[in-house]
């Protein structure tokens, strides 16, 4: 049992709650290179610098959940489940450039993260946990590298999830930015499910790792943020990311359909429970992240396809938890207790 209020942050969430706009992308490495290569007076072996520096930057600090790829299939599995009520919320919240989709800006807030005034949510993205004891407690773990209480993955989903109950409000009444609230949680509720955001200190959930997968350098996070479902793509869905979202509401409909009613239920009829959710994903790091994949090891067939299984079903897991909650948070008379 967890006991603990939700936290609030005080800080850009309470500005324009009726602020519908989204900020750009933040631009990709691509756009980055492009640039470059029109400054003048560069030369070669300043072009060589700049990408080993590139390439080390992306090892070591790259924290970005499941990817895009990831996010998106977590929303779509999400949207299919919604009631008509929480439809009629979301596509209300959704910023216009959005068209309706929650799925099309289900990476917003990795996208956020490289402009300065957002860079106080870097920590709400992953829970780091005592290196190899493979378990959570929220009020030993849920905090940013500074030692601030409730910053962390788990205290996120309770922050966003109690703001956005209050949709049931006047607009007048709103104290939030909504929109910003609904973005947040689809985003950190996909989060909280990938294995290694629930990770150890030591290499600050994997990112410290460095593997290779198959023939190409990267880290053990990375591997699990993207690079499982990158492959899985090529090998079994030709490509297509539409293919692997119906395999896996197939699976849910099937395969995992006695399981979810325990996947969507919240203990004590709470309104989120994100901490069952984080216990989940740091033993699952435990068991399969971790395991085999030592520094400078070669990650091959072997770890993939043990792994696959483990990816589609915390992907599975967080689309129909995220749908739940959403269910929860905007049907008539929501629940708002927490957890």
């Amino acid at each position: 049992m967890y006991n603990h209020k939700a936290p609030e942050y005080s800080i850009q969430t309470r500005i324009n709650p009726i602020n519908r706009r989204i900020l750009p992308n933040a631009p990709s490495q691509n756009e980055k290179s492009e640039k470059a290569r029109i400054l003048p007076g560069m030369t070669r072996f300043a072009f060589f610098v700049i990408g080993k520096a590139l390439v080390l930057l992306h090892l070591l600090v790259g924290i970005q959940a499941w990817g895009k790829e990831g996010h998106y299939v977590i929303c779509k599995i999400a949207e299919g489940l919604l009631t008509k009520d929480a439809t009629a919320a979301v596509k209300m919240l959704l910023p216009d450039t959005a068209e309706g989709d929650l799925a099309a800006v289900c990476s917003w807030a990795d996208e956020i993260r490289f402009y300065y005034k957002w860079r106080w949510s870097s920590p709400l993205h992953y829970v780091d946990t005592p290196d190899f004891k493979c378990n959570y407690d929220y009020s030993r773990d849920c905090h940013d590298p500074a030692g601030n209480r409730d910053r962390c993955v788990s205290g996120a989903i309770y922050n966003y999830s109690t703001q956005l109950v209050s949709y049931q409000e006047s607009k007048d009444e709103w104290k939030y930015n909504l929109t910003e609230a609904l973005m947040f949680l689809s985003h950190f509720i996909g989060d909280i499910h990938q294995p290694l955001h629930v990770g150890f200190l030591g290499d600050e959930g994997g990112n410290t790792i460095i593997v290779r997968w198959y023939r190409r350098k990267t880290n053990l996070h990375h591997v699990w943020d993207t690079m499982i479902i990158e492959s899985a793509l090529k090998k079994f869905y030709d490509s297509d990311l539409d293919s692997m979202i119906r395999s896996i509401q197939n699976n849910i409909l099937e395969g995992w359909s006695e399981d979810i009613p325990l996947w969507e239920n919240c203990v004590t009829n709470c309104t989120v429970c994100p901490d069952p959710y984080a216990s989940e994903s740091v033993r699952l790091a435990c068991k399969f992240a971790y395991r085999n994949a030592t520094p400078g090891v070669t990650l091959t067939d072997d770890y993939f396809l043990t792994r696959l299984p483990i990816v589609e079903k915390r992907l599975a897991q967080g689309g129909v938890r995220l749908a739940a909650t959403l269910n929860r948070i905007f049907a008539p008379h929501p629940l708002i207790s927490q957890e």
